[in-house]
């Protein structure tokens, strides 16, 4: 679970983009400053166990 420092801290940019269907997708950068996988298969997570999987 991220800390409340990162909790309070509002997005950056660079943190997301939105695609053609209009999700938000998070970034490399923002998974890096939240600091901890969440598991949810997300498309940048720099802690993604097989990256081939994309």
């Amino acid at each position: 679970m991220p800390s409340s420092a990162f909790l309070a801290q509002p997005l950056q940019p660079g943190d997301y983009y939105l695609t053609p269907e209009g999700y938000m997708v998070f970034t490399e950068q923002y998974h890096r400053r939240r600091g901890s996988c969440c598991g949810n298969g997300c498309r940048h997570c720099p802690w993604r166990k097989n990256k081939a999987d994309k």
